[in-house]
């Protein structure tokens, strides 16, 4: 079996593509949105999180191959879990991105921490429109009062998002929740409407959209602050490369 730990298109991309092909797939999802994307495709099961005692729960299903492909910047784990699967006998695969490339003299600003981009934001301008989603905010409502910013949000339509921004005191009239990615007309029509001096972004890629962010906020004039993710969890490979390597160590059956 295939086990596809699935946070991103990507992930319900391979599975879908993966049991065209034959072989037996299962999706681990991390949450009550991704579950209900993941049940339409094909897999053989979908679990909701990896068990505490993950090692014996993988011999137990006989998983042969891992394939992470979860966020970029939601794999915390990753090098310990490449580790588990070495001492297991699976193969551990990730999902890579390709970064985006920013030319000399645009007003593109790179960070490698949430806790940098916050600060680099903040001295940038006083509406700081962040597309990360709800991870890292609290770096940002730590430096709303100091520096007197407002923070507009753009997340997922899931109430325990929602919640949480909330509870981290971001008005109802500044959380946007969409479910991306989303064209450079669309970024650039809510840019214009909340009328933001600074963006903040991760880079995930032109599947994460970073690219149609950056081009939008760009064609405002309004900086970018990009969030640059540090990899430590080995070698990353396209889906296409996967699903090629597979074909060769594991035909389907």
């Amino acid at each position: 079996m295939i086990l596809v730990l699935s946070g991103t298109g990507d992930g319900r991309w391979l599975t879908v593509e993966l049991t065209r092909l034959g072989y037996r797939v299962g999706i681990i999802v991390f949450s009550s949105y991704g579950e209900e994307l993941a049940a339409e495709a094909g897999a053989v099961f979908v679990a909701r999180g990896l068990p505490a005692d993950r090692d014996d729960w993988l011999a137990r299903i006989k998983v042969q191959v891992v394939v992470d492909a979860r966020h970029p910047f939601a794999r915390d784990n990753s090098t310990e879990l490449a580790r588990e699967c070495e001492k297991l006998g699976i193969l551990y695969l990730a999902v890579g991105r390709e970064e985006t490339c920013v030319r000399p003299g645009e007003l593109v600003f790179t960070t490698y921490s949430m806790q940098e981009a916050a600060a680099k934001a903040a001295s940038l301008g006083k509406t700081i429109f962040l597309t990360t989603g709800n991870h890292g905010l609290e770096h940002f409502t730590a430096l709303q009062q100091s520096y007197d910013i407002r923070l507009v949000v753009r997340v997922l339509p899931e109430h325990r998002v929602i919640k949480k921004c909330q509870d981290m005191n971001i008005k109802p009239k500044d959380i946007v929740a969409m479910q991306g990615p989303f064209s450079k007309q669309i970024n650039k029509a809510l840019f214009k409407m909340y009328r933001a001096s600074v963006v903040v972004t991760k880079d995930s890629g032109q599947a994460g959209g970073t690219d149609t962010k950056i081009e939008a906020a760009l064609a405002l004039k309004i900086p970018v602050v990009l969030v640059k993710r540090i990899n430590t969890g080995g070698p990353e490979l396209s889906l296409d490369a996967i699903v090629s390597m597979l074909k060769v160590k594991i035909p389907p059956e």
